[in-house]
Formats: structure tokens, C-alpha cells, sequence
């Protein structure tokens, strides 16, 4: 009874934070894999992850090479053990928030450059619309915040 128990508020713990992972732009598996993972207390293989999760052992490849480029999970090695280990990295908030600040900090930029292309083009061609160009400098204004919320948040 007691290991039901357990089950089903592992169960309820993943679906809950999994939600909130999603919200990072993972899939649904992969935010439910590294949950997974992380409340695991020992590295899984592929056919382990497949097993638990339901899941095909392509697609558990597959998302862990997802989690691993955001830097969620690391590949470890144990002796005696030819097939590949995972397991989650466990500072989950600097993890996380370094990982998806710096996605958002080189968007943001990449949008800023652009938009400052666009306030070139008003000047070089001579376009008096002052309501937009407001607009335009509001807009450019709202992309440096955001970058320096990023910036500040990487830091932590």
C-alpha cells in the first residue's frame, strides 16, 4: 500500500512540475523525462527511461539529447556499465535559468538589431510617422528591458 502511495504522488509531482518545465519551450516528454530523472535517485539508461516512461527508446534518445543541450542532464559514466547513463543536473533553478536567459538574451538582441534596422530605414528614407516611430522606440525600449531582466537573472 505504501509503495502505491509512493507511486502516485511521484506520478502527481511529475505531472505538476513537468507543467511547469514546459513553460521553457520543452516538449511535454521532455519536460516529463527530466522530472523524471531528477526525482530518480540514480542514473537510467535509454531502455530504462523507454520502460518508465512508455516510450520508445528513440524517442527517449531523442529528448535527452534535447535535455542535455540545455544543459538538464549529463551523460555519466559507471564501471561495469557499457550502456549510457543519465541523470539529471540537480541545481534545477541555475540550470534552467542560465540555460533559457541566454536563448533569450541573444533573441532579444537579434530583435533589437533588427528593429534598429527598421529606425535606419525611417531616417534614410525620410518617413515622418510620428505615432509609429513612438511605437517603433517603445518597442525597442521594451527589447533592451527584457535583455537586461535576462542578463540580471543569469547572474543569480
Amino acid at each position: 500500500m505504501l509503495d502505491s502511495n509512493i507511486e502516485d504522488l511521484t506520478k502527481k509531482i511529475i505531472t505538476e512540475f513537468s507543467k511547469t518545465i514546459e513553460m521553457f519551450g520543452l516538449t511535454t516528454l521532455e519536460a516529463r523525462l527530466f522530472v523524471y530523472l531528477y526525482l530518480e535517485e540514480r542514473p537510467l539508461t535509454l531502455d530504462e527511461m523507454s520502460e518508465a516512461m512508455g516510450k520508445s527508446k528513440t524517442s527517449m534518445s531523442t529528448s535527452i539529447r534535447s535535455l542535455s543541450d540545455f544543459n538538464l542532464v549529463t551523460r555519466v559514466w559507471k564501471k561495469g556499465v557499457r550502456k549510457d547513463l543519465y541523470e539529471a543536473n540537480e541545481q534545477i533553478y541555475k540550470t534552467i535559468m542560465n540555460s533559457f536567459s541566454g536563448k533569450w538574451i541573444d533573441a532579444a538582441n537579434h530583435q533589437k538589431d533588427s528593429l534598429y534596422d527598421i529606425r535606419k530605414q525611417f531616417k534614410n528614407e525620410n518617413i515622418t510617422s510620428p505615432t509609429l516611430n513612438n511605437r517603433l522606440n517603445n518597442i525597442i525600449e521594451f527589447h533592451q528591458h527584457l535583455e537586461k531582466a535576462m542578463r540580471e537573472i543569469k547572474q543569480d
